[in-house]
């Protein structure tokens, strides 16, 4: 078998990412009958089928060069990270991650605070959720991201990544201001059962977990509500059509016609972090917009 090009092996991750030859051509700069050919070539050289063509999904000889694509990018990306920090001390500009109740909250004032102290670095922020942000950062298209997981639904991240624990975010009931239960300083799950309620299963509060918690049956979501948007959530519930519960930082500042309360029992807590690959080495700038995130977080849940 003549020598793997690493090159080949980016493009089959790419065409096998996106399930599509035009696809990963349109992200690759190449045209589709490049990429083709490219497919080509990897099968010439291993002497092996390595796609399926419909559906287009990886054989089993695909799988082994995907694993080896992913060594070769995450050496890569960690190596990057290293040199970065070892040049300057600080870094030329930053890519960061956050889900989106962190970079409506905590993101803006920490970035602010960055460009007070390193003026030349350039920042630039993608709102997503952490298996995404996990995902980017493997393959070096991030240098930080704002990921976070429940008590009762652990959820570590993959090998090769560090993650620092930056704040314990509660969760709470959010019912409407003229509901029953409004004037309670505290809100037992199982007395909002029956309530009609919407979930946001995208951000991992999904109402058969509830049910678990709260270990009483009958929790269902009347509202089809599909996303992680918190603000729509907050949006149903201030219309007086649902109850729900979410993590104290989505609720924002500000928020009218609707009551927060803590939970009676069992008490659930979403736990924040800031990832980044792991290296002996990271730009300072990385590291103290981890302190200023953190910070942000503390203030912002006082």
């Amino acid at each position: 078998m003549h020598g793997l090009d690493p090159r080949l092996l980016a493009t089959l991750e790419a065409v096998v990412r996106h399930g599509s030859f035009s696809a990963a051509a349109r992200e690759l700069g190449y045209s589709a009958p490049a990429v083709s050919q490219q497919i080509a070539e990897l099968e010439r050289r291993t002497g092996l089928r390595v796609l399926e063509r419909r559906p287009v999904r990886a054989t089993p000889a695909g799988e082994v060069l995907l694993d080896a694509e992913q060594s070769v990018r995450n050496a890569l990306a960690t190596a990057s990270v290293e040199l970065d920090a070892m040049r300057a001390g600080t870094a030329g500009r930053i890519r960061l991650g956050a889900f989106a109740s962190a970079a409506t909250s905590i993101v803006p004032q920490a970035l602010a605070q960055l460009h007070t102290a390193y003026p030349h670095v350039q920042v630039s922020l993608c709102q997503l959720e952490p298996e995404a942000g996990y995902n980017r950062l493997k393959r070096g298209d991030m240098d930080l991201a704002l990921s976070y997981d429940y008590d009762f639904i652990p959820d570590p991240p993959p090998r090769m990544l560090r993650r620092t624990l930056i704040a314990r975010d509660p969760v709470v009931a959010v019912v409407p201001d003229h509901h029953r239960l409004a004037d309670r300083e505290v809100i037992d799950l199982a007395s909002l059962a029956a309530e009609t309620w919407i979930a946001a299963p995208e951000a991992a509060l999904r109402l058969e977990l509830l049910s678990q918690m709260a270990q009483t049956p009958g929790f269902q979501a009347r509202l089809q509500y599909e996303g992680d948007d918190f603000n729509t959530v907050l949006g149903f519930v201030a219309a007086g059509l649902c109850v729900a519960v979410m993590p104290r930082l989505a609720l924002g500042r500000g928020t009218t016609r609707v009551v927060a309360r803590p939970l009676a029992g069992p008490q659930l807590t979403r736990f924040i972090y800031a990832v980044r690959i792991d290296t002996r080495h990271a730009p300072r700038a990385v590291l103290d917009l981890e302190q200023m995130l953190a910070a942000q977080a503390l203030s912002a849940l006082s």
